[in-house]
């Protein structure tokens, strides 16, 4: 009998594996022709669907890989010229994502619930509906007939070309339509009768020319017309805008004092970003600002002195180990130098104690509205704590920005700008980190910068999307030390209420976001900084000790290169390494030493 029931409790084990194993292996392939349709219907998740030339003329259906489904949970119907797929789970409370693959040219149509959809590549045409999912759209753009459609809400979605304007239906019903041809020749966000007005036009001076010759298609006819057809109850429509770049606030406003400076930045990434969330307002006020001038470049005179191909470069270097913690002591003999593979010699490593020009960035947003004085003492005590040779400026965020002390060693102007600001609003956090970057910091590029922030870590008004950041950050070289506090926290803190710190029920309330998190754990990722997520208030002051710690434990590297040209930032071609167990390197700013010090060095090795 026991040995039966061993015998059982095996095959029920093999049997689970192999159905585990059947679910993340589960691959279906049907034929279908380009021009072909497939249907798609999934009530428990997203879909994921495709255009993959390499497919040839068959159609791919997988789940993705942490969706755990048989084959006998997905409903396939196949005709002449059509596929049906319906996701059809035993268990109607578990969740089903789906990835579809499909031949050029093909026709989809997709309903979701509150799965995202997203369909990619040459379609011939995508008719989509959700009731909550977002709908995002990354198709070839030089012919695309476009209807998007708000049946239970006000529009929200975000274009990366000019569209139509928003008009309103009966029933509360919202639409946006138009046609898009070949938005680089200028005919983006055109109305429909307008478009086709000028391109029979064109058709017609083009016969008319070469009529009794053969002539090429027009660009827009290259890959055929695309007809988008998406309908949402109260989702976000996106065309060619990647979900994660999409901002915390859709809704298309006047331009704040922080949008404006970075769009007077120059920066590329973030300005694209701000034309994405506020089209109209952004190109009003680009008509505002003069034209661009050219970078000016120096002419190297024909007669200079030949000096040796080997030129002396510094680079500032921070050394963390796994958990971003920093490494001390490291000599010259625990680096290793090289650009393009090649072994350079390093001159010298030295610890680097010069001062740092640090930003805190104070959020005085609504969530904090009542606990001003909480921040001004936050504020102060870190002030106390950094060195006095620090420079040090003070930025506050709600849904704008405002800088209340430009870089000073001051600390009592700068404890008297504490005093100056009240709190309250919605809260642009991204927006004010573009800000400190590109109004702040940028002039200070190849100096030691870094950003202090105190903030719960939610944003819910910037124009800036997250992930539009992390490149800019990367860039800038500054160091981000996000340091998020629960608002509630601060709430208990100031609570008079004797029982409240033994309320076990109400203590599981005051910690952050799962979003606010993992943002404030990328940031110093990025960066090279340190997240610190304060659980007790009294963990502040310990950030702050251990901020300067880390601060100071830097090393200039000075070394040889073969490479004549010097850029600034980090160059493609530098790579430092710390030949220590589980030691990571992060770059900050590399120099030419100047002409000055690098003929004394010449001179001294000369004499040698």
């Amino acid at each position: 009998m026991k040995r039966f029931i061993f015998i059982s409790q095996t095959l029920s084990i093999i049997f689970v594996l192999a159905f585990a194993a059947e679910a993340q292996s589960f691959q279906k392939e049907i034929p279908l022709k380009s021009g072909g349709l497939v249907e798609i219907i999934n009530l428990y998740g997203r879909v994921d669907a495709q255009v993959v030339e390499e497919n040839g003329e068959k159609v791919s259906i997988s789940p993705s890989a942490d969706t755990q489904i048989s084959e006998g949970e997905i409903k396939i119907e196949s005709s002449d010229g059509r596929i049906k797929i319906e996701a059809a789970p035993n268990n109607q409370s578990s969740r089903v994502d789906l990835i579809i693959r499909l031949p050029l040219r093909s026709r989809v149509k997709i309903e979701t619930r509150a799965g995202e959809v997203r369909v990619a590549g040459n379609l011939a045409s995508a008719q989509v509906y959700t009731d909550t999912g977002t709908i995002a759209a990354d198709v070839p753009l030089e012919n695309v007939q476009y209807n998007f459609n708000w049946t239970e809400s006000r529009p929200r979605y975000l274009s990366d070309v000019e569209l139509e304007k928003v008009k309103e239906k009966a029933a509360g019903r919202f639409a946006i339509s138009g046609k898009i041809i070949d938005p680089d020749a200028g005919t983006r966000g055109r109305g429909d009768a307008e478009i086709e007005e000028e391109v029979s036009e064109s058709e017609e001076t083009q016969n008319s020319k070469k009529k009794n010759s053969k002539s090429k298609e027009p660009r827009t006819k290259d890959k055929g017309q695309i007809n988008l057809n998406l309908t949402t109850a109260r989702g976000i429509i996106l065309l060619n805008v990647s979900p994660n770049e999409v901002p915390s606030n859709l809704q298309e406003r006047p331009l704040t004092e922080a949008a404006k400076a970075i769009i007077r930045s120059g920066d590329s990434i973030l300005t694209e970003a701000i034309r994405r969330s506020s089209p109209k307002y952004f190109g009003d006020y680009a008509k505002t600002l003069p034209p661009r001038k050219a970078t000016p470049v120096l002419s190297e005179k024909t007669n200079r002195q030949i000096l040796p191909t080997a030129q002396i470069k510094k680079v500032l270097v921070s050394v963390t180990d796994q958990n971003n913690r920093a490494i001390s002591d490291l000599k010259a003999k625990d680096f290793e130098v090289s650009e393009n593979g090649e072994r350079r010699e390093i001159l010298s490593v030295e610890p680097t104690t010069a001062p740092f020009n640090l930003v805190l960035l104070l959020d005085v947003s609504g969530s904090v509205e009542n606990y001003v004085d909480f921040i001004r003492k936050a504020a102060r005590n870190f002030l106390s704590t950094v060195s006095p040779q620090d420079k040090i400026a003070i930025v506050i965020f709600n849904e704008d920005v405002k800088t209340l002390s430009t870089f000073t060693t001051n600390k009592g102007r700068l404890s008297e700008s504490l005093d100056t600001f009240d709190a309250g609003g919605g809260t642009a956090y991204y927006d004010a980190l573009g800000y400190t970057l590109t109004e702040i910091l940028r002039p200070m590029r190849g100096e030691r910068t870094g950003i202090v922030v105190l903030s719960d870590g939610d944003d819910n008004r910037s124009f800036l999307p997250f992930d539009s950041l992390l490149g800019s950050i990367q860039e800038s070289g500054a160091l981000v030390y996000p340091l998020y506090v629960p608002s509630e926290l601060i709430a208990a803190s100031a609570s008079r209420d004797p029982n409240a710190a033994v309320d076990p029920l109400r203590s599981r309330y005051l910690s952050l976001t799962s979003k606010a998190e993992t943002e404030g754990e990328k940031l110093a990722q990025v960066s090279g900084g340190v997240y610190y997520r304060i659980s007790r208030l009294s963990e502040l002051q310990d950030a702050y000790e251990d901020i300067v710690r880390q601060l100071r434990t830097a090393y200039t590297i000075t070394f040889r290169s073969d490479l004549a040209e010097n850029r600034a930032g980090i160059s493609p071609r530098l790579r430092v390494k710390a030949n220590r167990e589980n030691a990571f390197v992060k770059l900050g700013s590399v120099v030419e030493v100047p002409q000055a010090e690098l003929k004394k060095n010449l001179n001294m090795n000369s004499g040698m």
